[in-house]
């Protein structure tokens, strides 16, 4: 049964990527109290965690409506994104604990239309701009409403927590075919899909939990709120038309797992949500941004053994959603001409991890 208690500290580890794509502000901002970092922490130990995650957006989606003719036509705008987290959890008491998560990340964004503009009115030459480094820095912590025993056959835990500026949320890079007569060079801000942090303080609210369906199958179940109270960052976008929004974000997750019968192998099937919705909670929700959202199918599989514990998983795109931005729905107003922006989306995520459990100072035998 202790064994079947590891493998859940691995299976619960969604680590959401908001939108996979150009509706992404950031590259992962959550679940950092779920019971894949935490389950089965006792009192005074910790949980050491490297998380790699990868995908590529290029699918141009107008609401639910794919705007094929992008790719036919070479006028995508192709983001790579990398990012690597590192992570410490601790069990404060046997449910209490805590987490931080130290991310860093690395993005390329290809494209023609910030570089001269798409043909056939453009120059239609493609580059790329680019970011790298220490995104916003999460902590946070949770607690478990019944007491983590053996043979328990189901529980929930409640987490807050905090999302603090530390990524730059200004990053420049050098755009092509600028001016009037589209022959200068000029270094400006990247696009919101790449910055790495939105320059803002926000608050983290989670729900995590589980349901014993047998003694190899198991329902698990995590939902997440970010809140943004700030309205923008005062970074205007690169045209000067309007700051970047410091925006709400959203995820949830349900899916179950089986274990082999030595325990050490389990296999996950699941459907995620998240995305980014047009208006915030509280505060104001003016500024630019790509609101929309994911539905994706996720299969995964995980290792366990002793304190080391691996997994992939590869949520995979289903219904994808560029919804109407605030702005968006200011200039249908305004005009009485229905206006939505488009986002590019990847198709798949890939999503790797890695946790080493222990305890550094154990009680020693009496002689």
């Amino acid at each position: 049964m202790k064994k079947t208690f590891t493998i859940l500290m691995i299976t619960f580890l969604p680590v959401w990527i908001f939108g996979q794509g150009c509706v992404a502000i950031r590259g992962g901002c959550g679940n950092i109290n779920s019971p894949g970092n935490n389950f089965n922490l006792s009192k005074g130990e910790f949980m050491a965690g490297v998380g790699a995650r990868y995908f590529k957006s290029f699918r141009h989606f107008r609401g639910t409506h794919q705007e094929t003719n992008r790719v036919a036509d070479g006028t995508e705008v192709i983001n790579h994104a990398v990012f690597l987290d590192l992570s410490i959890s601790y069990g404060i008491s046997d449910r209490f604990y805590g987490t931080v998560v130290l991310p860093f990340a690395y993005n390329t964004r290809s494209s023609m239309y910030e570089h001269g503009g798409n043909p056939p009115s453009g120059l239609g030459e493609r580059h790329s701009t680019s970011s790298k480094g220490l995104t916003d820095m999460r902590m946070g912590v949770g607690y478990w409403l019944r007491k983590p025993t053996l043979g328990q056959t189901y529980n929930y835990a409640l987490g807050v927590g905090v999302k603090l500026p530390t990524g730059n949320s200004s990053v420049k890079d050098q755009f092509y075919n600028q001016g009037p007569k589209k022959d200068q060079t000029v270094e400006a801000v990247v696009d919101q899909s790449i910055q790495l942090g939105d320059g803002a303080v926000a608050y983290t609210f989670e729900m995590q939990g589980f349901h014993k369906l047998s003694d190899r199958m198991i329902l698990n179940a995590t939902a997440f709120y970010l809140l943004n109270a700030r309205e923008h960052n005062n970074v205007l976008t690169r045209n000067g038309q309007s700051y970047y929004s410091c925006p709400d974000q959203f995820a949830a997750r349900l899916g179950a797992y089986i274990l082999t019968k030595n325990r050490a192998w389990s296999f996950y099937a699941g459907g995620r949500l998240e995305g980014v919705p047009s208006t915030d909670i509280i505060g104001g929700s003016a500024g630019y941004r790509r609101p929309g959202y994911v539905i994706s199918a996720e299969p995964g599989v995980s290792f366990t053994k002793n304190q080391y514990s691996f997994n992939l998983s590869v949520p995979i795109s289903i219904i994808r959603n560029r919804t109407q931005s605030y702005e968006d729905k200011q200039r249908t107003a305004a005009t009485g001409v229905f206006t939505q922006g488009d986002a590019a989306f990847a198709d798949y995520l890939v999503n790797f991890n890695f946790y080493y459990r222990f305890m550094p100072f154990k009680k020693k035998a009496m002689p």
